[in-house]
């Protein structure tokens, strides 16, 4: 007779949560989840009246050599340390007088998605739940905003990095005359030669030595009057490449607005001499890419529908919480036959038409996270048309700020200004440009140190240039007037300390 499942010969001791683990009920998860969004609430609110970078002070620093602790603390008191030593000492990105770099502040309701998705916390390798689901519904969304055809396929990663690596090993798979996963680039009698503009981003360089192609294999573009990839030396050099013979052209990379200064390759040129040479082209529009939904930049960007892969970075000018990039693949089979390498563990049977969908096959991770529930959730709650306003709102205080720049005889302003970036100098009286150089460098330092804006520098054609870069709805002509105004008592104090 078998035993019962309580007899004392099978039952075993019922287990304890471990310290910590035990302590959620659902009375205690909303008491300290109330406490998360008081510290939430807090700080946004706090953001304008704050500096925008903190200086990091040497206690803080220094918690870094702490040990890991070994018992539990409380939720009340790590909330507190939270409170005190990390959320004083942001990046500064979500104050509205950051014009750094290409950062954004987080959405709310992104903030927000990052909490429900960590709640879930499915892995969006595949199979049959509502996280693939919408990740699938949110590709379609994207090929619809770039005119993409029904065929591609695209998927979420960490960022524009990550998306420029996992286009480009589409790019090598498709144009490497061998079967490049099995033979690899040992096989190949000529090296694989690469093509991109002088400002391209470095994580295609990146990208190029990582697949083996080697950093001697690339051939860096000059730029055109208005510092954008030239088309005619593109076409000159691949056709000398051609010529000689002893290498294979396969990829070219344009930028749809460059973090140097924002500027927009010439798409349709470049698409143009790609499919005259059958070569494959990535465009990295991690930064400018969703302008596309601005009415003034439209027409500019509606080219990008050309391209083969395309990355972008909702984690900029979407304000979805980092990280959320994403790539965009024209030749979806192919897509999948560049990565697809299924474990048996997991298909038993991948041709049954109701079969779970695995994003594994078309990228580099298997177990991903669920990053496009914040993607999904801040689009559904702005609309198209309200990123559209955000986006566009950005680009007129750019202009705004040009404006006042241009033909002040304080300051140059680099032209054509593109997209949301302005770079400009403060003008040293009667000083060499090297001196000119080092009379913007001290100003930057001077004006990040007191708090009140924060840009950021970029080399142009060689010289030092103050950079600042729009991507923040909550940015207004105050912050952008401030800037200037800052810069100029900086510049002037400088000037008088020197004369």
């Amino acid at each position: 007779m078998p035993k019962s499942d309580d007899s004392p010969e099978t039952s075993l001791p019922r287990r304890e949560p471990p310290i910590g683990f035990g302590q959620w009920n659902s009375e205690e998860v909303r008491r300290v989840g109330g406490e998360v969004i008081e510290i939430l609430a807090d700080y946004l609110a706090a953001l304008p009246e704050r500096p925008v970078q903190p200086p990091l002070p040497a206690d803080v620093a220094t918690r870094r050599s702490i040990p890991a602790p070994g018992t539990a603390s409380t939720a009340d008191a790590v909330l507190a340390e939270f409170r005190e030593h990390i959320a004083p000492y942001p990046f500064g990105n979500g104050h509205p007088g950051f014009f750094g770099w290409v950062n954004s502040p987080p959405d709310v309701m992104g903030i927000f998605a990052e909490l429900l998705a960590s709640m879930m916390n499915p892995s969006c390798a595949g199979g049959q739940h509502a996280a693939i689901e919408l990740e699938r519904q949110l590709v379609g969304w994207m090929r619809e905003m770039f005119s993409f055809p029904e065929e591609s396929m695209g998927l979420f990663v960490s960022g524009g990095s990550a998306a420029t690596l996992t286009a480009l090993v589409v790019a090598r798979h498709v144009k490497t005359p061998f079967d490049v996963r099995q033979e690899g680039l040992q096989s190949n009698p000529r090296p694989l030669v690469a093509y991109l503009g002088l400002d391209a981003h470095t994580c295609a360089t990146k990208a190029f030595e990582l697949l083996g192609i080697g950093r001697k294999n690339l051939r860096v573009i000059a730029n055109d009057a208005d510092g954008r990839l030239d088309p005619r030396e593109l076409r000159a050099r691949i056709r000398a490449d051609l010529d000689r013979g002893d290498t294979q052209p396969f990829a070219i990379v344009a930028s749809a607005g460059t973090a140097t200064h924002g500027s927009i390759d010439p798409i349709d040129a470049i698409a143009d001499i790609a499919a005259e040479f059958d070569l494959w082209l990535h465009v990295d529009g991690s930064y400018g890419a969703p302008a596309i939904l601005a009415p003034a930049y439209r027409e500019r960007l509606e080219p990008l529908k050309r391209a083969d892969s395309l990355a972008l970075d909702p984690h900029k000018w979407f304000c979805a919480p980092v990280e959320a990039g994403f790539v965009l693949c024209r030749h979806g089979a192919a897509m999948r036959d560049s990565f697809r390498l299924v474990p048996a563990y997991i298909r038993e049977d991948d041709d049954r038409a109701d079969a779970p969908f695995w994003f594994s096959e078309w990228g580099l991770q298997q177990t991903r996270g669920f990053r496009a529930l914040k993607v999904w959730m801040l689009w559904k709650h702005h609309g198209t048309a309200g990123l559209a306003e955000a986006i566009s709102g950005d680009i007129v205080l750019a202009e705004y700020l040009a404006d006042l720049l241009r033909g002040d005889p304080e300051f140059e302003l680099w032209e054509p200004q593109s997209l949301s970036i302005v770079c400009f100098r403060h003008v040293a009286p009667d000083g060499t440009p090297e001196e000119v150089d080092d009379h913007n460098r001290r100003i930057l330092g001077q004006v990040q140190a007191r708090g009140q804006v924060f840009p950021t520098s970029t080399s142009i054609r060689g010289r030092f240039w103050l950079r600042a870069c729009i991507v923040n709805p909550w940015t207004t002509r105050r912050e952008v007037d401030l800037l200037v105004q800052t810069v100029r008592e900086t510049g002037a104090r400088l000037s008088d300390k020197a004369s």
